[in-house]
């Protein structure tokens, strides 16, 4: 347990950023679900316009330092990758 008060303010301001941090990359999952939801289905439109709401908030979370930035850019990659042989 922390014992001074500048270890007691570290603990409270790490317990902040974690929530904050939680609830972005729940953002995010939820955005990229939708986008494998509409792939699954099989619709192109809607995975269009799902991919168009994830790929700002993937990289917003980059931005902030939730997730790194090389890996929001592989996953909008890989995404757009599958929503566009979705059409072929």
């Amino acid at each position: 347990m922390a014992n001074t008060r500048s270890a007691k303010k570290a603990t409270r301001k790490i317990a902040r950023r974690t929530a904050v941090n939680k609830n972005r990359r729940s953002r995010v999952r939820t955005f990229v679900r939708k986008v494998e939801e509409a792939l699954a289905v099989g619709d192109k439109a809607a995975a269009e316009t799902a991919l168009r709401d994830a790929q700002p908030e993937l990289m917003r979370a980059a931005s902030k330092g939730v997730l790194h930035k090389n890996t929001a850019s592989r996953k909008v990659s890989r995404l757009a990758q599958r929503v566009k042989t979705l059409s072929a």
